[in-house]
């Protein structure tokens, strides 16, 4: 009988152990598959990670990206560094654009202001100058939410592209308003940049995901997803990932 391994794989952050472990240790106890492992990086996940990758078992290994969206790590270097696992590799989509979330961003941003036609919803997103996967991210959450909600009206605003986050103030159409940055753990972009980026619009400030359990519900979401698409013989964008990126041998970083 084949054994079934779950993965998740990120960017390492001071809070990243914390969130990762969290969901994990969760997971583990629903018995979702025979084990759980979680790893992270710095900056180069081939050159970090091959290593720890060799050893991890399972005849099938479903991989999950612990961020919100694709980012150029995700679409280019984790899937490269997976390679190196034995087993079948099963690349997940990030969690981002799961219902669940939507969930945790009403809830976190309620625990700062209630919702009503006189507030302002504001949704913080990363961004990115070439890739679309940031943005279709936020947009989902922020069309669930207009649909859903009681908010008044629902803002998009980017760290690292239009409409910015420090010129959010300028559109909104309400004197009460709340914050959610769409990010799974905090950072110095969510400790630092962007509450000081609203402080001067007065807009109250909600937490990132974290450990949130209906992010666990997001991941586990993902795994069924992609166990049915593995049963049923589909091929996914993040299967089109891990069949054409390779590490490079003349770098040093290709199979041994």
């Amino acid at each position: 009988m084949s054994s079934e391994t779950l993965l998740l794989i990120g960017r390492e952050t001071a809070h990243t152990p914390e969130v990762f472990e969290t969901h994990a240790d969760r997971l583990a106890r629903r018995g979702v598959v025979e084990e759980v492992f979680t790893t992270t990086y710095e900056s180069e996940p081939v050159r970090e990670l091959r290593s720890q990758l060799r050893e991890i078992p399972g005849d099938r290994v479903y991989a999950i990206p612990m961020c919100v969206a694709h980012t150029f790590d995700t679409v280019r270097d984790l899937p490269a560094a997976l390679s190196f696992v034995s087993g079948s590799v099963q690349y997940c989509e990030p969690i981002g654009r799961m219902p669940a979330v939507t969930d945790v961003i009403v809830e976190r941003a309620t625990e700062q202001v209630r919702a009503g036609s006189e507030v302002s919803l504001v949704l913080v997103g990363f961004g990115s100058s070439s890739k679309p996967y940031h943005r279709q991210m936020v947009e989902y959450h922020a069309a669930r939410l207009e649909e859903g909600t009681e908010y008044g009206e629902v803002l998009a605003c980017y760290l690292v592209q239009d409409p910015a986050v420090e010129c959010i103030g300028y559109e909104l159409s309400n004197d009460r308003a709340v914050a959610v940055p769409l990010f799974l753990s905090r950072c110095e972009a969510t400790k630092h940049r962007i509450p000081e980026q609203l402080e001067s619009d007065g807009i109250a400030y909600a937490e990132p995901f974290g450990t949130h359990p209906r992010i666990t519900d997001a991941i586990h979401a993902e795994l069924e997803k992609q166990r049915a698409l593995a049963d049923d013989g589909s091929f996914s964008f993040e299967d089109r990932l891990t069949a054409t990126r390779r590490p490079v041998a003349t770098d040093g970083e290709g199979p041994e």
